[in-house]
This record gives C-alpha cells, sequence and structure tokens, in this order.
C-alpha cells in the first residue's frame, strides 16, 4: 500500500474521531462534562501537527491534522457558547 494513502485513512479515521462529541454537543446544547483544558491543549497539539506538515511537505499530516483543528475549534467556541456559567 502507498504510504501516502496509508497515511490519509490513519489521519482520516482521527480526524474524524471528534465528530461524535461535537454532534451530541449541537444536539444536546450541554458542554458540562467536557474539559476545556482537553481541548484547549488538543488544538494546540494537532496545531503543532500541522506546522510540522507543512516543514516536511506531508500532506496526509497536513490535511488530517488540519482538518481536526477545526473540529476542535469548533468544540471549543461550542464550549463557550454552551456553558453554563
Amino acid at each position: 500500500m502507498n504510504e501516502n494513502i496509508l497515511g490519509l485513512i490513519a489521519g482520516g479515521i482521527t480526524s474524524v474521531a471528534m465528530l461524535p462529541q461535537l454532534i451530541k454537543v449541537w444536539k444536546d446544547k450541554d458542554v458540562e462534562d467536557l474539559s476545556l483544558m482537553m481541548i484547549l491543549v488538543l488544538v494546540t497539539g494537532l496545531s503543532l501537527w500541522v506546522w510540522y506538515g507543512f516543514l516536511k511537505a506531508e500532506l496526509p499530516i497536513i490535511l488530517s491534522n488540519a482538518f481536526a483543528v477545526l473540529v476542535n475549534i469548533a468544540l471549543l467556541f461550542s464550549y463557550f457558547k454552551y456553558r453554563k456559567n
């Protein structure tokens, strides 16, 4: 199997890992069980992976992690939108 295809498949699977959580948050409008620190650390780490992907010119790393950053930023915005003060 071509290593780029393998990277895209692996990256695609891990990139969509937080989609069920995001959908649940949007559906229930409840973020009580989410950890803000976890989201912040994850967005930071994923952003560093995107940067690394650019440095190495590795499209699978860039695409999968950039998508994951977007999903987690949406989760972050949802956290602030739906949190209870």
